[in-house]
């Protein structure tokens, strides 16, 4: 692994796996994280809380395999988004009848490729056993799903190790949770490569073509979604008779700026960019854009692959998907009404044609 990857910021998402009322949950994690703020902070570490009390997902409901990471409603997509940035995981966990809160085997059910190849921490908390028999339950799961348990963990003891509804102010305790994060970040460091090694059939999800990884595009994708884009653009500048094409000036600034007002995919075959998409709500629109295809990657279904997977990521607030291309994009046009679209405005002033598509609502 390069030093630049070893010394790269690293996200940990502490989840808090109680929902009942009165838990001690919220505030067990209030305390390693402030145990913890001042080692992360000189380690590169951001620390985020995700309270499953909060976040609310309802008994799993998707109807797709978790493995093909096709989600139809937005709360999973919303807690997609935030294990997906995650490069490793605190779980903050009582015991309940010998095992894990119903909510946290929920919640590591809704997902499967946002959880591995991450390792997870666990600080435990009840009565006789301290919360250890929830752990050992939770570890048989997470494997399952590619994570790595690690072996530094911290138990609390309600009885001893609390009052009125507080951990009490140990030095012994402070210094466990801090070799927790300490190990946690050193496997976290040491497994990033098996997160971006794609030559394992274990990294690909079904798709058109072998070997292909889509996944949120990150900031290192950058520069090199500006190469495809421009590479891709070519062609459309070609068919349209006009260099005039916003992809076509776009800079990498711009694509960085896009980040925060779209969500953005990217497509690998054995480690190189052949594909990406975009698109975001405007009203009650799901605008998809930007979708590109290898020039040499076409014609073997990637492209209609690709929009379909961003079509089933449309809130449910959208009512239809709308997207545009060049009037003289014959082979675009094709492809976007062979998956249901329908021309809704041409000849427009710079030269476009939008394209709609009703969304198929579920109940």
């Amino acid at each position: 692994m390069s030093s630049k990857a070893s010394s790269a910021p690293l996200r940990v998402l502490v989840i808090v796996a109680s929902t009942r009322p009165g838990r001690l949950g919220p505030a067990i994690a209030d305390w390693f994280v402030q145990a913890t703020l001042a080692a992360a902070a000189d380690g590169g570490i951001t620390l985020d809380v995700a309270d499953l009390a909060d976040i609310g997902l309802p008994l799993l409901d998707e109807p797709e395999h978790p493995s093909s990471g096709i989600y139809v409603h937005e709360h999973t997509r919303a807690w997609s988004r935030r294990v997906a940035a995650a490069d490793a995981f605190v779980v903050v966990t009582p015991e309940y009848n010998y095992g894990m809160p119903a909510a946290l085997k929920n919640a590591f059910d809704f997902l499967y490729q946002e959880w591995a190849w991450k390792p997870v921490g666990f600080v435990s908390y009840g009565n006789t056993s301290a919360g250890t028999r929830s752990v050992q339950m939770s570890k048989q799961v997470v494997t399952t799903l590619k994570m790595m348990p690690i072996g530094a963990t911290v138990t609390l003891r309600i009885a001893d190790s609390t009052h009125n509804g507080q951990v009490i102010e140990s030095a012994g305790l402070d210094e466990a949770a801090r070799g927790v994060l300490l190990e946690l970040t050193r496997v976290a460091r040491a497994m990033r490569c098996l997160r971006t090694e794609t030559d394992s059939d274990d990294t690909s999800i079904p798709g058109p073509v072998e070997g292909l990884r889509l996944t949120t595009a990150q900031p290192d994708d950058l520069a090199e979604l500006l190469v495809l884009q421009r590479c891709c653009w070519v062609q459309e500048a070609l068919a349209n008779d006009t260099l005039d094409l916003q992809p076509l000036r776009e800079t990498l600034d711009d694509l960085r700026a896009s980040m925060s007002t779209w969500h953005l995919w990217c497509v690998r075959r054995h480690g190189r960019l052949v594909a990406a998409v975009r698109a975001r709500v405007h009203e009650r629109a799901w605008l998809i854009g930007r979708l590109m295809v290898a020039p040499d990657q076409t014609g073997n279904g990637i492209g209609s692959w690709l929009l379909s997977y961003v079509e089933q990521q449309a809130p449910e607030e959208t009512t239809h998907c709308e997207l545009f291309t060049g009037h003289r994009s014959t082979r675009n046009i094709k492809l976007y009404e062979r998956a249901g679209y329908t021309l809704t405005a041409a000849g427009t002033s710079d030269g476009s044609v939008y394209l709609t598509k009703q969304r198929q609502l579920t109940a």
